[in-house]
């Protein structure tokens, strides 16, 4: 793939600047060295390059090191190199990230920087990470390759096809547009050899691009973009099958599902920011966060608001900001923060890490079009009324205890779940007996039943399921006023979710 001209562009711009240093967090090393020959011979000058295998050489002649001088393996050797080097000159150093705690390195560096007014060297300092030391920081700019955009990712689709074709006896890659349009979105935010990879990946097995291969690519992108346990990846997203009740919360997730894959027609519309769910515990609302995922059909990542934060000052901040930066690259994807109020709710002793973490937050949610927030809270109070204003996430729904309608949905849900009949059971008699039930309450009543019934060795019917659903003690008894007092709350505050 050629390289795009705002490639070179902002590149340029930096040279222009005079910046001695130019620092590249990159995977997609030769595609770099591509451009920077191009900007070489633009600029009309030599450029070389310096790795730790085969020490300093040059790139745009056919020549090895210095002319005739040996290879310069120790990068100390090398920095003195190029500092004794008159003629201005690009030099990008591959990797040379382990050597930026070593002091001599760094004040070579530095030398070579401060020298840029007598002779304007430019060193380019490319690895996957790279933190600069601070005598550096101010001395460099920071250059980040554009990701492919959905043209060229479709023309990475449509070579790797042709190739995988030519192999097979000119076969046809089977796919459709719609399976072909989702591919593209999934694959945004990835490098281009990294989305060659996963292109590869879907179509080498059986020819075919299908809604499997969607699945699995997203799997796969986001332990490329791997985020150590601050974010996870939930591999099984429910349906709305599986949810009894919400039908409210069904309706206007329905409405918004076509926007979110901005299918023909709903160009004009803002995209849907999100939803915050508050409600009593175990009433639903991480089954409804899965199924919002499944009704999108989108990737479901879980922001675990505990792994956040870090001793370290600074950090939680960090990991907040890089869980967010994930989610976008994830995108179109659907991001379940939570039990939020953990992470948000202002805590006096915690240095103003909360207060930072929460504007860090803000920020992005007003700016943010392509991640589908929902977000869940059991204790509303300790939520910043910042956060739960209109204009950051789009409607509160409140999970109220399933009616009795409801419950019969919900048993008749589990029952099935689990291999059984719902026919065979009367679910409007246990609904009446499971007054005051959660969701969770219910679903853990036939769990119960079935291991009764194992244990009696006779199969589960009503008497057990009856003799169960008498045995549990609802948490809207054991904690009767503060759920009221919820209840209470959400009454005219709230859009309820049944």
């Amino acid at each position: 793939m050629h390289s795009r001209p705002a490639e070179l562009d902002v590149l340029s711009h930096l040279i222009d600047a005079e910046f001695p240093l130019v620092a590249v967090e990159t995977h997609e090393e030769p595609r770099l060295l591509v451009l920077l020959r191009k900007l070489a011979a633009m600029r009309k000058r030599p450029l070389f390059a310096w790795s730790a295998s085969e020490g300093l050489r040059r790139l745009d002649l056919n020549m090895d090191a210095f002319e005739e001088e040996a290879p310069a393996q120790a990068p100390v050797d090398a920095l003195r190199r190029i500092r004794a080097h008159r003629a201005p000159a690009f030099y990008v150093l591959l990797d040379f990230h382990p050597y930026l705690d070593h002091p001599e390195v760094v004040r070579l560096l530095k030398d070579l920087a401060q020298d840029y007014g007598r002779v304007a060297h430019t060193l380019v300092l490319a690895s996957h990470a790279l933190s600069l030391p601070p005598e550096l920081k101010r001395l460099a700019g920071r250059y980040e390759l554009p990701m492919p955009d959905s043209r060229e990712l479709e023309a990475l689709v449509r070579e790797e096809a042709n190739r995988w074709s030519r192999g097979n006896a000119h076969a046809k890659v089977k796919t459709d547009s719609q399976t072909l349009g989702l591919l593209v979105r999934n694959l945004r935010g990835l490098s281009t050899s990294d989305a060659r990879t996963l292109i590869r990946s879907a179509i080498v097995d059986d020819g075919a691009i299908t809604e499997a291969d969607l699945r699995a690519l997203n799997r796969a992108k986001f332990e490329l973009l791997d985020m150590e346990g601050v974010l996870s990846f939930e591999h099984e997203t429910a349906r709305f099958t599986e949810v009894g009740g919400l039908a409210a919360l069904k309706t206007w997730l329905g409405q918004r599902a076509p926007v979110f894959h901005r299918e023909t027609g709903t160009e004009g519309l803002d995209a849907p920011k999100g939803t915050l769910l508050v409600g009593v515990q175990g009433g639903g609302k991480s089954l409804a966060a899965k199924a919002v995922a499944g009704l999108f059909g989108a990737p479901l990542l879980r922001l675990d608001f505990g792994a956040l934060y870090n001793k370290y000052h600074g950090e939680s901040e960090r990991n907040l900001r890089q869980s967010l930066k994930l989610a976008e690259q994830m995108a179109p994807c659907v991001l379940w923060m939570d039990e939020i109020e953990k992470g948000v709710s202002q805590d006096a002793n915690d240095g103003g890490t909360s207060r930072r973490m929460l504007g860090s937050l803000l920020t992005w949610m007003a700016e943010n079009n392509s991640v589908f927030v929902v977000a869940t809270a059991n204790d509303i109070h300790q939520l910043p009324p910042e956060l739960i204003r209109k204009g950051r996430l789009d409607e509160i729904f409140f999970v109220d205890l399933p009616d009795s309608a409801t419950r019969a949905e919900i048993f008749a849900i589990h029952l099935a779940k689990r291999g059984h009949q719902a026919g065979d059971f009367d679910c409007p008699v246990l609904a009446g007996l499971t007054e005051g039930f959660s969701g969770a309450e219910i679903e853990q009543a036939v769990v119960g039943a079935r291991y009764a019934a194992v244990a009696a060795k006779r199969v589960l019917d009503m008497e057990l399921l009856r003799g169960e659903c008498q045995r549990t003690q609802p948490l809207s008894v054991v904690m009767a006023e503060p759920i009221a007092e919820l209840r209470a709350w959400a009454k005219g505050r709230t859009v309820p979710a049944g």
